[in-house]
């Protein structure tokens, strides 16, 4: 039986981060690519230039408001996990997730909104080594995604 993951990309600004994660959805077997905010959605030549195609057969819903669709995501028992630096984050190589699992990335420079960090089930981040502290969204998502 497949792991079911699940993605909610929240106010993504650049298209070509949409559709790198369109792409790595499909390398890593996501079930669905939720888009909510300002985020763009396909059909879009920025979005398809970067999915190479995957934002064509990767299945994907559009919600403005993601509290909603985080309320019925939890609704229906799939365990909520935001990709954000806090200080109650965890390892995101440590954690064990239990399936379904919805993993939550947000803006490029704001990240997750506290509303929907208020709702996650879990807060993972990435280990950060360098002077920065994160990395680009469709890089962190790649790495996350391959961790679940």
């Amino acid at each position: 039986m497949k792991k079911k993951v699940y993605v909610l990309a929240h106010n993504i600004r650049s298209m070509h981060n949409i559709g790198s994660i369109f792409r790595t959805s499909d390398g890593a077997g996501v079930s669905k690519v939720f888009l909510t905010g300002y985020s763009a959605c396909p059909p879009r030549k920025e979005i398809s230039k970067t999915a190479l195609g995957a934002d064509e057969f990767i299945p994907w819903e559009f919600y403005k408001n993601p509290l909603i669709l985080v309320k019925k995501l939890k609704k229906d028992k799939i365990q909520i996990i935001a990709l954000e630096r806090t200080e109650s984050g965890d390892d995101i190589f440590s954690f064990k997730p239990k399936y379904p699992c919805c993993l939550i990335v947000g803006n490029e420079i704001e990240g997750v909104p506290s509303e929907l960090l208020e709702l996650a089930d879990k807060k993972l981040e990435i280990p950060m080594r360098g002077m920065k502290e994160s990395l680009n969204v469709s890089v962190a998502f790649g790495i996350a995604v391959y961790a679940l």
